[in-house]
């Protein structure tokens, strides 16, 4: 069966005007600032007027270690909420708004796929509702008052080589990775090296996910450490004067953002941070929301379960004091077969022909990485689903293999064709879903607050990753002793690192064993609430292909979009 393109099928969407999708939520209206038709904000004073009402079992969607394609996580939780109609129950999604640098490079949109999107796809994958473009000016807005600081006298004695502050913009953009500021004359400001990173990667992207209130974002904001004295004693946003006027940008950027799908689900889109240098989960205040509005609140996290579940236990769940129910691990054929180490997938080129035959014992010789997700669900005491997506070039025999690797593990599994079939072809990974809910929870954080960094540190590598030690680098054991001088070591952990491998290498597939983890720098996001350790190159700004999506997106004169995907 051929299917539409993605862009096809969303505008031939029949939507719902935004006051019949809050009223599935039991969302009173009054609550709702409309943006346009078909998508609106929700007024913060709704998670107050709903806290008393039952809560939804809340439920996370994570995946085995992806290939470069992405195995399916958002078109899954799109998915699986459409499917919870198809068995008698209410579903209610939650996800991060996409950053516009991958969507106008090799990714494309990530409204989710086929007949499983968030719509419309264009406002969605494009500008919404500002909230990214906030993040970046209240983001810039300190770079801007911090160059001023140091021009004005720097009565904070900040070091001006030890300034941590960056800038960002939503564009991937290598030739900003690295610059000098201040060139010219006197009247200039201070010349200094810095640089840019995407706003997805931004401090203040973190912190408007992980904040519970107004009240809160204000107070993370002035937390925020823009560099250090000569002494190594932390300078702050609120130091210079910057956090009141960073809140009142974000100030309408803390409302989440209301949508729907193709089969009128609501959606909660909010925050967008990175999944594999920051928390790679969407807002706080959105599933605080959604909790209260129907019978299932499905949530996404970024990347593999070693990383985006990894961040949603550890310090979203730890922030809001929220318990997930159950969690959902994508799997699909063609990324267990790349993980027996067979085969290799490159984005932007067609599958290797290899990859597509019937063969379920390259599918049973990948079977450690989807052991080792389902185990890390275990670890944290989350019942695990294997949500086995379905691509129409896969084997009855492969998904078979799967079912089987899954029940080894004492783990529910069930294939789903909602890409192609909506939340119809969902329905068993819906039901699965809910008896997994059902059973009594055992949810743990993988470590307190009050462990010092690098405990919290090898517990990560060696427990979810398989790593045997960690190894520091001397700049990162300084920059851990910095932290802990300055209070900062009872702040959880958001470890950075390559999102192909469960592992701190790419090249390393599967579950590997019998290797260390490195270290070669530690940041502090002081304001969000985590430190992250860095493990090899990781690009905080990324950069264009060759040929990008930038290069076939355009507007006809009507001024309908084509060419995004």
């Amino acid at each position: 069966m051929s299917i539409p393109s993605d862009l096809d099928i969303a505008q031939a969407a029949t939507l719902k005007p935004m006051d019949d999708v809050a009223r599935q939520m039991d969302l009173p209206t009054e609550f709702l600032e409309r943006h346009g038709t078909d998508v609106a904000k929700i007024e913060l004073e709704a998670i107050e007027a709903m806290k008393d009402r039952p809560r939804a079992k809340y439920v996370v969607v994570t995946a085995v270690t992806p290939t470069p394609l992405g195995e399916g996580k958002t078109t899954t939780t799109v998915g699986l909420g459409q499917a919870f109609s198809h068995i008698g129950k209410r579903g209610v999604v939650a996800i991060r708004q996409p950053s516009m640098g991958p969507t106008f490079g090799i990714k494309g949109g990530a409204a989710g796929g086929g007949y499983s999107q968030v719509v419309p796809m264009e406002k969605f994958n494009l500008h919404l509702t500002g909230d990214f473009h906030a993040v970046t000016s209240a983001h810039n807005l300190l770079s801007a008052v911090l160059d001023n600081h140091l021009y004005q006298g720097n009565a904070a004695g900040l070091d001006p080589y030890r300034v941590t502050w960056r800038r960002v913009l939503d564009v991937n953009d290598r030739a900003l990775r690295n610059v000098v500021t201040g060139l010219g004359g006197r009247m200039d400001g201070v010349p200094r090296e810095a640089g840019f990173d995407i706003t997805s990667a931004s401090e203040v992207m973190a912190v408007l996910a992980l904040s519970n209130d107004l009240g809160e974002l204000r107070a993370r904001l002035g937390r925020i450490v823009v560099g250090y004295t000569p002494d190594g004693d932390a300078v702050t946003a609120e130091d210079i004067h910057a956090a009141g006027s960073m809140a009142a940008l974000m100030r309408d950027a803390l409302k989440p953002n209301l949508m729907q799908t193709l089969e009128n689900t609501p959606v909660l889109v909010h925050a967008g941070p990175f999944g594999n240098i920051a928390t790679g989960n969407s807002s706080i205040v959105a599933d605080r929301i959604g909790i209260h509005s129907g019978d299932f609140l499905v949530t996404e996290a970024g990347f593999g379960a070693d990383m985006g579940a990894e961040r949603f236990f550890n310090i979203k769940c730890r922030t809001s004091g929220m318990s997930p129910d159950a969690a959902v691990v994508v799997a699909t054929v063609r990324a267990l077969k790349v993980h027996s180490g067979n085969h290799k997938i490159v984005a932007g080129k067609d599958l290797p022909p290899a990859l597509l035959e019937e063969n379920p014992e390259e599918v049973h010789a990948g079977a450690a990485n989807l052991r080792k997700q389902i185990e890390n669900m275990r670890i944290h005491g989350v019942s695990p689903v294997v949500c086995i997506n379905a691509f129409p070039t896969d084997h009855a025999s492969e998904h078979q293999a799967i079912r089987e690797i899954a029940e080894s593990m004492g783990a529910r599994a069930a294939v789903s064709t909602h890409f192609a079939d909506g939340g119809r072809g969902a329905a068993e990974v819906a039901e699965a879903v809910a008896e997994a809910a059902n059973e009594p929870s055992d949810f743990q954080l993988l470590y307190p607050d009050d462990a010092p960094l690098r405990e919290k540190i090898e517990t990560i590598a060696t427990r979810v990753y398989g790593a045997d030690g960690v190894d520091y680098a001397p700049a990162a054991n300084s920059s851990i002793d910095l932290y802990e001088r300055n209070g900062f070591g009872n702040l959880p952990v958001c470890v950075a690192k390559t999102h192909l491998s469960i592992s701190s290498d790419p090249k390393l597939l599967g579950a590997p064993t019998g290797w260390r983890m490195p270290v070669r720098e530690v940041r502090a996001s002081v304001g969000a609430g985590f430190i992250y350790p860095i493990c090899g190159d990781m690009r905080t700004m990324p950069g264009l292909g060759k040929n990008p999506a930038a290069h076939h997106i355009d507007v006809k004169p009507d001024g309908t979009i084509v060419g995004l995907f």
